[in-house]
């Protein structure tokens, strides 16, 4: 049962338009943290391709489809409007590849070739979807294609959304990591993920961005921080970044509430008035004043860290994926590593370690924690394979 435990009341912000509605939960217990007009029916846009992943997922569970199983692009699903991958009628893509065309691209040709494989027909696709939205609680949303292309009749609302994203973790955990993906490589092309808060937003691991003129700019967003998990959705953005700040704000605070229960909110980058970045002295001495448990913490991987001088005491085999001149950069490396290998690097930490030369400072994004050599360089070919660059390293070697 959902209840609310937090009155926080926002303005409908200016940038937001007619069509803005939010809600924000707490995964783990349904805890209703923010809402504003959650059961206003709006159009869903590309957020429709969650479903359409839904039951793709489905099929993939029960074993009527395989990741490797090669699905044929019909005349119909060639002539869908863009976003696509625009392959030609008579190509075929697998399910693997068209998982992640629609987590990234939101390609609506491949949306159609998912309808059409599973369901003969993307009308009868579309019946199967709502038919399983009403088996998981969604009341008040219809599908009418597998996209979110502009119908009258393809309605849902916040909460509806909620329930979905809770509902696709729940039932197909295992599939959850492909909506972390942010790059993915078809051809001779590479397409990046919409979902912008994966680089900027520190804890999400998906979930899916949509826009149709009728609806605004709408995101689903799953943020998991020291296993705190909140699940937000903002609909009717008048722009892609005024919908992801509006939805970063509404996660701030939702965390802040949760913080003052207690909870543990790993640090962000400290930031001096005048918008700089503190040294990595200053930072690491504020943070161990201000609370010890927000400096690194060993057994997970803490991904906005504090930056740490490079230290021959540090000790222990880690990798490093990048040295760079500028500190937030070599942060998204890091970001960007334990995203692609999740499995690999979960009992790792991360730091960004400063080192100074003879041409000034330089920033070698780590991740540190290895049992040894092996661990290191096994680590390393893992994410080679997803063509992250990656050297295994000692940490108390400063060369």
């Amino acid at each position: 049962m959902l209840l609310i435990i937090a009155a926080v009341v926002f303005t409908t912000p200016a940038a937001m338009a007619r069509t803005y509605t939010a809600m924000v939960i707490d995964a783990e217990t349904g805890d209703v943290l923010h809402e504003y007009r959650a059961d206003h029916k709006v159009y869903p846009a590309s957020l429709t391709k969650i479903m359409t992943l839904y039951m793709l997922f489905d099929a993939l569970d029960s074993g009527k489809v395989s990741l490797s199983t090669r699905m044929e692009v019909s005349k119909r699903a060639w002539g869908q409007a863009p976003s696509k991958l625009g392959l030609q009628p008579g190509e075929k893509i697998s399910v693997e590849d068209a998982i992640l065309a629609l987590v990234t691209k939101s390609a609506n040709d491949i949306a159609v070739v998912v309808a059409e494989h599973l369901g003969g027909t993307e009308v009868k696709f579309a019946q199967m979807m709502t038919a399983k939205a009403r088996q998981i609680g969604m009341k008040n949303t219809t599908f009418r294609n597998a996209s979110g292309l502009p119908n009258r009749g393809q309605l849902t609302t916040a909460r509806d959304m909620i329930r979905l994203a809770v509902s696709l973790r729940k039932d197909y955990g295992n599939y959850y990591h492909y909506f972390s993906t942010q790059k993915f490589r078809y051809g001779k092309r590479t397409y990046g993920n919409h979902n912008n808060l994966l680089a900027s937003y520190y804890g999400t691991d998906g979930i899916k961005t949509g826009y149709i003129n009728a609806s605004g700019f709408n995101l689903v967003a799953s943020v998991n921080r020291n296993g705190r998990r909140l699940i937000g959705v903002v609909f009717g953005g008048r722009t892609a970044r005024s919908r992801d700040d509006q939805m970063k704000k509404l996660l701030d605070q939702a965390y802040l509430e949760l913080k003052k229960d207690g909870e543990i909110i790993a640090p962000r980058p400290r930031i001096s008035p005048d918008g700089k970045i503190l040294p990595a002295d200053t930072q690491l001495l504020m943070a161990k004043q201000n609370n010890a448990n927000e400096v690194e913490q060993p057994g997970r991987i803490d991904t906005e860290t504090v930056v740490a001088r490079l230290s021959p005491e540090t000790g222990g085999w880690g990798i490093q994926v990048g040295a760079f001149s500028d500190q937030r950069r070599a942060q998204e490396a890091v970001l960007a590593a334990a995203r692609t290998a999740p499995e690999v690097l979960r009992l790792t930490r991360a730091a960004v370690e400063q080192q100074s030369n003879g041409s000034g400072v330089v920033y070698r994004a780590r991740l540190l924690g290895f049992g040894g050599e092996q661990e290191a360089r096994s680590a390393c070919a893992a994410l080679r394979k997803e063509k992250v660059a990656c050297i295994p390293v000692n940490a108390g070697d400063a060369g």
